[in-house]
């Protein structure tokens, strides 16, 4: 008893503090101070949630702006994040296989959706999957390329749609960590109100 006493006191002390009253504080810090984000960031639309800006989502059709390829289960699937984990010299990353499309059929895909010739080079987050497969952003030139699509669709000028996109573009983190970005939900949510 004189060494299972301090064991199980210890035990149940670290359960307590670990387990109930960091996690607690932490919870009731980030409600406090950053309310959104420590709800995951969702987006709503007419009082319903349609999405979080942290993770990406799939959106078909010619009128609307189209995500990065995604590899996470049948695509966008949360519960099967991950990329290809294809290192850069595999084959299949670049020609692509049977039921899995390369670089070069994402390549000409994006290029007949979009109308776009062979001179043109594509940003490489048009033709490549993200790490984890969620990721909601595409670069301002992805988006660019998929303007006249989505004018043409929706009716709309050209210049409104590129307007659309430079409002909806991100700086870089803190103004000089990472790329610009586009969130793709949030632009397809403003498309939306025109």
């Amino acid at each position: 008893m004189k060494y299972l006493r301090p064991a199980i006191v210890l035990t149940l002390f670290f359960i307590l503090v670990t387990g109930l009253i960091f996690p607690l504080s932490i919870t009731a810090i980030a409600q406090a101070t950053m309310p959104g984000k420590a709800n995951g960031s969702m987006v709503e639309k007419d009082g319903k949630i349609v999405g979080s800006e942290l993770i990406g989502q799939g959106f078909a059709g010619p009128n609307y702006f189209h995500p990065r390829p995604s590899a996470a289960g049948s695509g966008y699937d949360g519960n099967n994040s991950s990329g290809t984990n294809l290192g850069p010299t595999n084959p299949k990353l670049l020609t692509g296989a049977e039921g899995f499309d390369g670089i070069k059929q994402l390549a000409e895909k994006y290029r007949q959706e979009n109308g776009i010739s062979a001179e043109v080079v594509l940003p490489v987050d048009a033709v490549t999957r993200s790490a984890s497969g969620l990721d909601p952003h595409i670069s301002p030139r992805n988006a660019e390329l998929q303007v006249a699509r989505i004018a043409k669709a929706r009716g709309l000028a050209e210049d409104k749609v590129k307007t659309l996109v430079r409002e909806c573009t991100e700086g870089p983190f803190v103004g000089i960590f990472g790329d610009s970005t586009v969130n793709v939900l949030k632009l397809n949510m403003s498309l939306d109100k025109l």
